[in-house]
């Protein structure tokens, strides 16, 4: 396995409803960035308060990321 096959993902944005996810999610992917929402899949949207919903891109696009996504939404860099 070379590091072509190997991908870290960085956090840029949490929310506790799904919607807004999706919307900054696809705003990336209209950007070039691929992007994915993580735990948005609960069947009771109260729990995401505790385990929020997360929008992620591949490490080497989390500049450019942030730089689209609203600064309301923008996650620190860890």
């Amino acid at each position: 396995m070379d590091k072509t096959d190997r991908q870290e993902f960085k956090t840029v944005a949490k929310f506790s409803e799904p919607v807004p996810a999706e919307i900054v999610a696809g705003m990336l992917r209209d950007n070039g960035i691929p992007a994915g929402v993580f735990g948005a899949s609960s069947p009771y949207p109260c729990l995401n308060y505790a385990q929020p919903i997360e929008v992620k891109v591949n490490s080497d696009d989390y500049e450019k990321a942030v730089s689209i996504i609203p600064e309301e939404y923008r996650m620190q860099e860890e």
